[in-house]
This record gives structure tokens, sequence and C-alpha cells, in this order.
């Protein structure tokens, strides 16, 4: 009875916890999404720090070792990729729980999806689409996440430094 409760709860924490992201057309949607400190889009990530998404998703079918993440962003109507570096898009080293990959066919795992927000994005808000490849590009899951970028902590210091700079040279 207590396992049963217990499990129950942990099911409700994760749901409650969970953010609304949209699905891709056609494309196999994650159990889950969970952005960091977002339960309903549009998603505040702030330039010059870490944006933080868990993706639970099934395996579709045996022996998946190679997953990749790939991203895009539809600003002013245009799908522009966003590169990321090995570490982040390489799923099997990013697995929570212990988790290891191949995956197999209706395996449950999570991965965190960590990337870095650069201070060089303007500020607007964008569509993201995430989605995870094996390595003939098939899909094995995808979703979509609209994104506010604002101004951090690094941004706002950066600014403060380049007026101080401008400031100095001014007096020169």
């Amino acid at each position: 009875m207590f396992r049963s409760v217990l499990l129950t709860l942990a099911c409700l924490c994760a749901v409650a916890n969970a953010t609304n992201v949209k699905e891709c057309k056609g494309k196999p949607f994650p159990l889950d999404v969970t952005v960091h400190d977002c339960e309903e889009p549009p998603c505040v990530v702030y330039k010059g720090q870490n944006a933080v998404m868990d993706v639970q998703f099934v395996g579709d079918r045996n022996n998946l070792s190679n997953i990749t993440t790939k991203v895009t962003a539809k600003v002013f109507g245009m799908n522009l990729p966003y590169d990321l570096p090995e570490e982040v898009s390489n799923v099997c080293d990013n697995l929570l729980y212990g988790a290891m990959c191949p995956i197999d066919k209706d395996e449950d795992v999570t991965y965190r999806f960590n990337f870095f927000v650069d201070p060089v994005f303007p500020e607007i808000t964008a569509d993201v689409t995430v989605t995870l490849t094996d390595t003939q590009d098939n899909i094995i899951s995808c979703f979509v996440c609209s994104c506010k970028i604002r101004k951090g902590p690094t941004s706002l210091l950066l600014e403060a430094s380049d007026q101080e700079n401008e400031t100095v040279e001014g007096e020169a």
C-alpha cells in the first residue's frame, strides 16, 4: 500500500513539473519535457547562462547507441539551425538515473539537455525545435518550445563593462 502511494506521489510530482511543449507534426513526441524554471511557455532563457531541459522519451527500436540532438530556432519565419557542441548533442552521454546506451525498444529514459545561451543572441522570442535522431537521421523524439531570450547577469556585466570603457575612453 505504502509503495503504491509513494509511486503515485512521485508520478504526480513529475507531471506537475512538466512544461507544456508542442508536438512536431507527424513525429514521435517525448513522454515528458521539463524546462527548468518554466511550466508554461514561452520559457525565459538568459543570455550567458545555461538553459536546462529534461527530456523523457522511449526507445522506438532495439540497440539505439548513437543518438544526437539537433536544434533549430524559428526566427522571423525562418528555421535557423543551432549548432551544439558534441558534449551537449550526445544524448547517450547525458542520460540521467543510471541509464546508458544502447537503448532498447520501449525503454524509458531521460536525457538532460543543458545548453549555453550565447550572449550575442538578440532578445527575441523564438520557437525552438529539439529533435533526437539516430545515425541514419531517423527521428526518435521531437518537440517545440517557445523561448524568450533575455539579458542575464553575464550580459548585464558585459554591458556595464563596455559603458565603463566608453566613459574612460571619452575622458582620455
